[in-house]
C-alpha cells in the first residue's frame, strides 16, 4: 500500500481519538467513512468536515445487523469496490477495582473491545483478501502491554487486541492484508475522566477503595489536562494506513509510551506494584481506616 488517497473506514469516530483521525485523514485528502452509533455527532462531524471526502455512516460494532447494513453501505457508496483500511477504534473503558466490577460490566467491556472489533475485521477483510491487499489497524493502548491498577478490565481487553492483532498480522500477510497496532498513552480526549464517570456507580463513599478512587479522580483531571491532543494519535494511524511496509506497532506519543514500557521492562514486577501503589493511595494506611469506618454500622441498622 503506497502513500496515495486511501479509503479509510474508522469506527468510533464521533468522539476523541476517533473524531480526530477521520478529520485529519479527510483534510490531508483520504477519502474516509466515520462511523459511531450517535447520528447527531456524525451529522456535527461531517459538518465540520466540509469541503473534505468525509462520509458518515451509522455504526454499532456491538450488533451484527447494524455491522451488515453499514458493510451493505459501504460497498454501495464504494461502487463494490470496498475500503483500503479498516481503522478500528471504537472503545470505552472504567476505572474501577477488578473486584468491584460486575460481570455485566466486564462483559460489556469485552463486547466493544474484542467481539466487536474481531467482528468489524471478519465483515471487511474477506473484500481485502479477495483483492490481494488491505490493511487493519487497530487502536490498542500502552496498556495493552502494562496494566495499571483500576483498569486490569479494560487492559485485558487491550491485551486481547494485542494478541489477536499478532495472530491476524501473520495469518493475513500472504493474502497482502498487513495489521498494526496503535498504543496511545495518556491523550487529552477526556477518556481519563469518562472512565470514572462510566464507574460513577462504583466510586462511592461506602467502597473499601473511596480514597484511592478519590485520588485517581484528581489525577485523571491533571493527567488530561497535561496531556498531548489526539493529533498525535491521529498522524501515528496515518502513518500505519500509508507505509508501504506498516510496523507492528506504533507508540503515540512516542517517548512517554516508550518510557512507560522501558519503566516496565526494567523494574521489577514488585517494585512497579509499589509505584503503582504509592501513586493512586492503595495502600493498608489510607485504605483500611477508610474501609472500617464505612463498614460501621449504625444504631438502627445495628438493630436489624
Amino acid at each position: 500500500m503506497s502513500t496515495t488517497t486511501q479509503t479509510i473506514l474508522i469506527t468510533g469516530a464521533t468522539s476523541g481519538i476517533g473524531r480526530e483521525t477521520a478529520l485529519y485523514l479527510a483534510r490531508r485528502g483520504h477519502r474516509v467513512i466515520a462511523s459511531g452509533r450517535n447520528r447527531e455527532q456524525l451529522a456535527s462531524l461531517k459538518e465540520e468536515a466540509a469541503g473534505a471526502a468525509l462520509e458518515t455512516v451509522r455504526l454499532d460494532v456491538c450488533d451484527a445487523q447494524s455491522i451488515a447494513e453499514a458493510a451493505k453501505e459501504v460497498e454501495r457508496t464504494t461502487g463494490g469496490r470496498g475500503i483500503d483500511a479498516l481503522v478500528n477504534n471504537a472503545g470505552f473503558g472504567f476505572a474501577v477495582a477488578a473486584d468491584e466490577m460486575t460481570d455485566a460490566d466486564l462483559r460489556a467491556q469485552f463486547e466493544t473491545n474484542v467481539f466487536g472489533l474481531m467482528a468489524m475485521v471478519r465483515a471487511f477483510v474477506p473484500q481485502m483478501r479477495a483483492r490481494g491487499r488491505g490493511r487493519i489497524v487497530n487502536v490498542s493502548s500502552v496498556g495493552g502491554r502494562v496494566t495499571l491498577p483500576f483498569f486490569g478490565a479494560y487492559n485485558a481487553t487491550k491485551y486481547a487486541v494485542e494478541s489477536l492483532s499478532d495472530a491476524m498480522r501473520i495469518e493475513l500477510k500472504p493474502f497482502g492484508v498487513d495489521v498494526a497496532i496503535i498504543e496511545p498513552g495518556a491523550i487529552r480526549t477526556r477518556f481519563a475522566v469518562r472512565t470514572v464517570e462510566e464507574a460513577n456507580a462504583y466510586h462511592v463513599a461506602n467502597s473499601p477503595y473511596a480514597p484511592a478512587y478519590a485520588n485517581y479522580r484528581k489525577m485523571a483531571k491533571r493527567a488530561d489536562d497535561m496531556a498531548p491532543g489526539p493529533l498525535v494519535v491521529a498522524r501515528a494511524i496515518e502513518r500505519a494506513v500509508t507505509a508501504r511496509r506498516p510496523k507492528a506497532r506504533y507508540l503515540a506519543p512516542r517517548l512517554t509510551g516508550w518510557l512507560i514500557l522501558a519503566m516496565a521492562r526494567l523494574l521489577p514486577t514488585r517494585v512497579l506494584d509499589g509505584v503503582f501503589r504509592l501513586a493512586l493511595g492503595i495502600t493498608r494506611k489510607r485504605l483500611l481506616p477508610a474501609s472500617a469506618a464505612s463498614h460501621e454500622l449504625a444504631p438502627a441498622q445495628q438493630e436489624q
